[in-house]
């Protein structure tokens, strides 16, 4: 671990916001039309337009069970992937903007998915879905020696396990230049990531760096210099991580009393759902994940967990033109 900055690099005064109304905007995205989208516990996924109008796709699953989305990808043909976190059972679901509802994947290997965290495409048309654990509740899986994570890649030869024993898996995306797998283990307190082959199997896992004191890395981006931006739980930190593996805390809005009483409940293996859902600073509510977007790419989207705005800031550095940056309906 190598934290080169210790006074944020921006200020929570930096800050807009975007969109209302929101419902646990967990995972976001954002398309070159100048579209924003977002997990929604209303079961679907939510769209804010450049002009602030909004839209909702909703989705339904066999059985009156609830759609909680978690992780979102845009496809190509401007439908959505939905990583189902529910109560007991996971999976990946197509969802149609008029909402078709269809299961992606629900079993690997012959076993039911547990709830699922993360899914994304690549440029290659892979898509990579991430279950952070396998234990029941999930809040089990709150420690730093637990490591049953698991990452499920689906490509043409089907689905198949690629990486697994990790620690709470969370986002998990391909480096823009194809070459590697990043992966967060939020609760291993690393960004990890593998060598990534033409056939798409992985190599061995290389540390790319740590976190400390109060940091929980859940989502990732790119640069267009190499670096990779994370989000980190209960603190409302931004860090970027630079190729060399140095970190500098980008944005911060940590309470210090929650932040060093979830840091003790980690270390004595007793951490659990109120740590998380109580995580709220003087304006961000318990940030999750980062999308670059705008014109120049420089627009900075932070989904949230606790929220039902989405903030933003003005990025020192573009980001890196995400897969689906010109997918959707009205991308140019």
């Amino acid at each position: 671990m190598a934290v080169v900055a210790t006074v944020p690099a921006l200020s929570l005064e930096s800050l807009a916001f975007t969109g209302n109304g929101l419902v646990r905007p967990e995972c976001v995205l954002a398309t070159a039309d100048g579209c924003l989208y977002s997990a929604d516990w209303r079961g679907g996924v939510a769209c804010v337009r450049a002009d602030g109008s909004q839209s909702l796709y909703l989705g339904s699953l066999p059985g009156g069970r609830p759609l909680r989305p978690n992780g979102v990808a845009v496809c190509h043909d401007s439908s959505f992937l939905l990583a189902d976190l529910g109560d007991a059972l996971g999976g990946v679901f197509a969802l149609s903007r008029d909402g078709e509802t269809r299961p992606f994947l629900e079993e690997v290997d012959g076993v039911p998915l547990p709830p699922s965290n993360y899914v994304a495409l690549d440029a290659a048309g892979r898509t990579w879905i991430t279950v952070s654990t396998r234990l029941t509740p999930r809040a089990r899986g709150y420690r730093g020696d637990v490591a049953d994570g698991f990452v499920v890649l689906v490509d043409s030869r089907g689905a198949r396990i690629a990486a697994d024993g990790l620690g709470y898996t969370n986002e998990a995306l391909v480096s823009p230049d194809g070459a590697w797998l990043y992966v967060n283990e939020t609760f291993g307190r690393r960004l990890s990531r593998f060598p990534l082959r033409s056939d798409g199997e992985l190599g061995a896992k290389d540390v790319v760096t740590t976190f400390g004191h109060g940091t929980y890395p859940d989502g990732l981006t790119f640069d267009a210099e190499g670096g990779v931006w994370i989000t980190s739980i209960v603190s409302n930190r931004v860090i970027r991580v630079a190729p060399d593996g140095s970190q500098t805390l980008m944005l911060e809005d940590a309470d210090p009393a929650h932040t060093e009483w979830a840091e003790q409940a980690f270390l004595s293996g007793t951490m659990g759902r109120p740590h998380l859902d109580k995580a709220a600073g003087r304006v961000l509510r318990n940030i999750s994940s980062l999308a670059f977007g705008g014109p120049d790419l420089r627009t900075a989207y932070l989904g949230c967990l606790l929220g039902e705005r989405i903030a933003s800031f003005r990025s020192p550095i573009a980001g890196a033109p995400p897969v689906h940056w010109r997918y959707g309906p009205f991308a140019a």
